[in-house]
C-alpha cells in the first residue's frame, strides 16, 4: 500500500507505486497520477506505458513528466504546475518522492512563499533547503 505524503490538501507525493496500488489510490480519492520517474529506472512492468494503461482502465488521469538527474527544464516545472492545479487530488511519484516534491516546490514558487514550500516539504520528509535561491528567483520573476 502506497503512503501518500500530502504537500497540500490536493497534492501528494510518494515513492514508486505499482499497478496494484492504483485501485487503492483511486479509492483514496486521487484523480490524477503523475510519473516523475524515467522508464530507464524501473522494470518493464512499471514503465510509463503500463502505468498509463492501468490508470486509464481505472478512469484515472496520467501525466508523464520524467525527471532524471541533471535534466530539469522549465517544461518539467510547467507540466508539474499544470498537474498540481488540475481538478481533483493528484499523486506524483518517483523513486523516493524527492524529485516529485522538488518539481512541486519549483512549480509553486511565486504562488506559495518559499517558507511555506519548505515547511510543507520538510513536514513530508523532504529537504528542499538547497533550492531556496531557485525558489526565490522564480518567485521574484513571477512577481515582476
Amino acid at each position: 500500500m502506497t503512503v501518500a505524503r500530502y504537500l497540500t490538501e490536493t497534492f501528494a507525493v510518494a515513492p514508486q507505486i505499482a499497478i496494484e496500488d492504483l485501485a487503492d489510490l483511486k479509492a483514496q480519492g486521487f484523480k490524477t497520477i503523475v510519473c516523475n520517474r524515467p522508464d530507464g529506472e524501473v522494470p518493464e512492468e512499471l514503465s510509463a506505458a503500463n502505468m498509463e494503461r492501468a490508470c486509464r482502465e481505472l478512469g484515472l488521469e496520467f501525466v508523464m513528466n520524467p525527471l532524471s538527474h541533471g535534466s530539469l527544464s522549465p517544461d518539467h516545472i510547467e507540466i508539474q504546475r499544470r498537474a498540481a492545479t488540475s481538478d481533483g487530488p493528484v499523486l506524483a511519484y518517483c523513486a523516493s518522492g524527492n524529485r516529485s516534491s522538488i518539481l512541486w516546490g519549483l512549480a509553486m514558487a511565486g504562488t506559495h512563499t518559499t517558507e511555506d514550500i519548505l515547511n510543507r516539504t520538510t513536514a513530508a520528509g523532504y529537504n528542499l533547503q538547497a533550492l531556496v535561491p531557485q525558489l526565490d528567483a522564480i518567485a521574484a520573476r513571477s512577481a515582476g
